[in-house]
C-alpha cells in the first residue's frame, strides 16, 4: 500500500474514531488534533522568560528539594551544574540568536528527569499544560514460560482497524523490536528504580501528559503486529491530543497541609487520560457529580457494589478457586475530602465478603497522604504509626518554617519541624527531625472495620501516596505484598507545587527577600519537599528509590490481560486461604445506670479485653461462638474498644462509640 493511500486510511479511520467514540466522552474527543498540528503554533517563550524558569528551577533544587543527596549518590548527577550551565548559555543568547523553544524544553526537562523523582517536575507552559498526547489502543504486557510478550489490551470505543483487537500481539514499535522499543522508552522517563522505568516505557507509548514529558518525537506510530488470523501487519496511527480531564480534587497550589499531597502529577494525568479513552461511563458520572446532578446508574453484575465514587473506587466480590473474597481497587488517594474517602472505604468494606479480602492499588499515582493513611486502621487491630517526614536543611527551608512555626493563619503548621532546622545552623545535620503529617491519634480514632485477612497487590505504577499505603501496609504486617513488580514506584515524598511555596512567603504578608518569581504562561514546578521514613521493621529507611518490595511476586499471564486478572486474583485467593479468618461482633445494651452489657460474637478469638474510655474495665476468657460481659460503675461512657486475642496474638479489636 502507498503512502498516500495509508494516510488516507489513517485520517479515515480517526473521523471513524471521534465520530463514534463512546458517548459521554464524544464531544470533548472531537476537540483532537493530530500531533503535528498541535506543534505547529506551540511555544512563544521570551529570552527573559527561558532565564527565569532556569532561575526558579536552581531555587527548588537546591534550597527546597529534600532528597538532592540521595539522587546525586545514587544516581550519580550534578542537577544543579547543569542549570547553571543552561544559564550561562541562556545569557550568551539574544532573541534573534536563542535556539528553538523545543530544545529549551528538552534540557530542562531531562535535567529534572535526570532526578528520577517523578515528583520533582518541571511543568511545561500553554500551550502544552492540561494536554495530553494519546493513541486510541493500549499496550499491555505478559509473560508465558518467562519470556515477555506485548498485547493489544483495549481498543478505545469507536477505533477500529483490520486485525486489530484486543489480544493481537504487538511485535515492533517504529521498525523496533517491541521489547526493545519500550527499554528505550523506559530510558527517558523519571522512574526511581528499573521496574518503575520500564512500567513508564511501556504506559508510555500510547499516553503522554504533555504538561509534564515532552511530546514524543515522532508525529505518527508504525506499529507491527500479529493479526487474530495469524497473518503479520502494519498500522500507522497519529499521535492525537485533546485537553485531559480536569482533576478530582484540590488545586495543588492551594493545598493546605490539612490533606497534604503525595502525588505522580504525569501518573495522575495518564490515569485521567485512560479513564476519557476506555472508562466513558465513569467519566459521566464523575461530571454528573462535580455538576450536582443525579448520576446515572451503570448496568453492573449483581457481584459489583456501586459506589459514588467511581473513579476512586471498584468494588467487587471475586470468585477464585480458593473460595468467594473481596476485590477493592483503589484507582487514586486524590480526594477532595480525606475522611470522605474513608468513609466510602469503610462503607464498601462492609459490603463486601468477610472472609477475605483483595486490596489492589496498581496504577495509583497517589493524592491525598492522610486518605491512605487513616484507612489503615480499619484493616488491622494493630495501633497505627503514620510515617513521619523531614525537611532538608537550607536556609530558605528554616525562613518557610519559621515563618510558619505557630501557624498564624490556619493554612500550614510547621512549629515541629522549625526547632530541629534552627538548630542544624550549629549541627550542620542534614535533615531535620521527623514528624507525621498525620496525627496518631487520627490515624487510630476509627478503629478496625473489616476482621478478614487481607492481601495487597502492587506494581511499579503505584506511587507516591499509594507507595506510602503500601509501605504502611507491610510495616504494619496487616497482611502479605503480592507485587506484579519488583517494587512500587519508589515516591517517598510529600509534593509541593512552586505556586504553593511562592504563596508561604506572601502569607500573612508578602516577604519582601522571597527568591520565588511567578512563573511565564502557565508553566509551574513541583518538588520532593518533605521525604517520608518507614516505621515498623524498616524505621528509619526512605521510602524514596527503594519503594515496597513484595512479600510475593506474581508475573502477569495472557489471561490476566485479557480476562479480567483472573491468574492474578486466584494467587491472591490462594494466599487469603492459608490466612485465619477472625470474628468479633460487639453490641451493647445499658440494662441499668452504671452497667454496661457486652454481647460478643467471636470466631478464632481465645480472649477478649474490654476498655471503657481507654480504662481497662474486663477480660474474660471466651470459645468460638458467643459470649457476654457485664461492666459496671461506668457513668456517661463515651466509646467501648474491645481487643480479642488468640493463642496470647492481637487477631481483631472493634471501637463503639457509646
Amino acid at each position: 500500500m502507498g503512502t498516500t493511500q495509508t494516510r488516507a486510511g489513517e485520517a479515515a479511520r480517526n473521523d471513524a474514531f471521534l465520530r463514534n467514540s463512546a458517548e459521554p466522552v464524544r464531544a470533548h474527543l472531537a476537540t483532537s488534533v493530530e500531533l503535528a498540528e498541535f506543534l505547529r503554533d506551540a511555544g512563544s517563550l521570551t529570552l527573559a522568560e527561558r532565564r527565569l524558569l532556569v532561575e526558579q528551577a536552581l531555587v527548588l533544587l537546591e534550597q527546597n528539594y529534600v532528597h538532592l543527596p540521595l539522587k546525586i549518590a545514587m544516581h550519580g548527577i550534578n542537577p544543579l551544574q547543569r542549570l547553571r550551565l543552561l544559564g550561562a548559555q541562556l545569557e550568551g543568547q539574544s532573541a534573534s540568536t536563542m535556539d528553538p523553544e523545543w530544545t529549551f524544553h528538552a534540557e530542562l526537562s531531562a535535567i529534572f528527569h535526570s532526578l528520577h523523582d517523578l515528583h520533582t517536575n518541571y511543568i511545561l507552559p500553554e500551550p502544552f499544560a492540561g494536554k495530553i498526547a494519546y493513541l486510541p489502543f493500549q499496550v499491555e504486557e505478559f509473560f508465558a514460560d518467562g519470556v515477555s510478550h506485548f498485547v493489544i489490551a483495549r481498543l478505545a470505543e469507536g477505533y477500529s482497524a483490520p486485525g486489530l483487537g484486543p489480544g493481537a500481539e504487538v511485535t515492533s514499535w517504529n521498525g523496533i523490536p517491541i521489547g526493545r522499543a519500550v527499554d528505550l522508552n523506559a530510558a527517558r522517563f523519571a522512574g526511581s528504580n528499573a521496574a518503575a522505568r520500564h512500567a513508564r516505557g511501556l504506559e508510555s507509548l500510547t499516553a503522554r501528559s504533555l504538561h509534564v514529558d515532552l511530546p514524543p518525537d515522532e508525529h505518527w506510530v508504525t506499529m507491527g503486529f500479529a493479526a487474530d488470523d495469524g497473518s503479520d501487519r502494519e498500522l500507522r496511527q497519529a499521535w492525537l491530543v485533546v485537553d485531559n480531564l480536569p482533576a478530582f480534587g484540590p488545586d495543588p497550589d492551594q493545598e493546605s497541609d490539612d490533606a497534604s499531597l503525595g502525588l505522580d502529577f504525569g501518573g495522575d494525568a495518564t490515569a485521567r487520560a485512560t479513564k476519557l479513552l476506555f472508562a466513558p461511563g465513569v467519566v459521566a458520572r464523575e461530571d454528573a457529580e462535580r455538576e450536582g446532578r443525579a448520576q446515572p446508574r451503570p448496568q453492573a453484575p449483581d457481584t459489583v457494589v456501586d459506589t459514588p465514587m467511581p473513579g476512586v473506587f471498584r468494588a467487587s466480590a471475586v470468585t477464585t478457586p480458593s473460595g468467594t473474597y473481596g476485590h477493592l481497587r483503589i484507582f487514586s488517594f486524590r480526594v477532595p475530602s480525606p475522611m470522605a474517602f474513608v468513609d466510602e472505604f469503610v462503607r464498601l468494606l462492609a459490603e463486601l465478603p468477610q472472609d477475605g479480602l483483595i486490596l489492589d492499588v496498581r496504577g495509583n499515582p497517589g493524592g491525598t497522604i492522610q486518605a491512605g493513611e487513616l484507612a489503615l486502621q480499619t484493616l488491622t487491630p494493630s495501633r497505627i504509626v503514620p510515617e513521619p517526614v523531614q525537611f532538608i536543611n537550607t536556609p530558605l527551608n528554616l525562613v518557610i518554617c519559621r515563618r510558619h512555626r505557630t501557624n498564624p493563619t490556619g493554612v500550614m503548621d510547621l512549629g515541629p519541624w522549625f526547632p530541629s532546622i534552627e538548630q542544624s545552623l550549629a549541627t550542620g545535620a542534614t535533615f531535620s527531625q521527623a514528624f507525621p503529617m498525620t496525627a496518631e491519634d487520627e490515624a487510630n480514632a476509627l478503629g478496625q472495620a473489616y476482621h478478614g485477612p487481607v492481601v495487597l497487590i502492587t506494581d511499579a505504577r503505584c506511587y507516591s501516596a499509594g507507595d506510602i499505603f503500601a509501605a504502611g501496609f507491610q510495616d504494619h504486617a496487616i497482611g502479605p505484598v503480592l507485587g506484579i513488580d519488583d517494587n512500587t514506584g519508589a515516591g517517598g515524598a510529600n509534593v509541593w507545587t512552586h505556586g504553593r511555596l511562592m504563596s508561604l512567603l506572601e502569607e500573612p504578608k508578602p516577604d519582601p527577600d522571597s527568591p520565588y518569581r511567578a512563573l511565564p504562561k502557565g508553566a509551574s514546578m513541583s518538588v520532593a519537599m518533605r521525604r517520608s521514613l518507614r516505621v515498623g521493621p524498616a524505621a528509619g529507611n526512605p521510602l524514596e528509590d527503594l519503594g515496597v518490595v513484595p512479600d510475593v511476586r506474581h508475573r502477569m499471564t495472557r489471561a490476566d490481560v485479557l480476562e479480567g486478572n483472573v491468574d492474578l486474583l486466584a494467587r491472591a485467593g490462594e494466599l487469603l486461604a492459608k490466612m485465619p479468618v477472625h470474628k468479633l461482633v460487639v453490641t451493647t445494651t445499658r440494662p441499668a445506670k452504671g452497667t454496661l452489657e457486652v454481647a460478643l460474637q467471636v470466631t478464632n478469638v481465645d480472649r477478649v479485653d474490654i476498655f471503657v474510655d481507654t480504662r481497662p474495665r474486663a477480660s474474660v476468657d471466651v470459645r468460638d461462638g458467643t459470649a457476654s460481659v457485664t461492666v459496671t460503675g461506668v457513668t456517661k461512657p463515651k466509646h467501648l474498644r474491645v481487643d480479642a486475642f488468640n493463642a496470647g496474638k492481637l487477631v481483631a479489636a472493634r471501637l463503639v462509640m457509646l
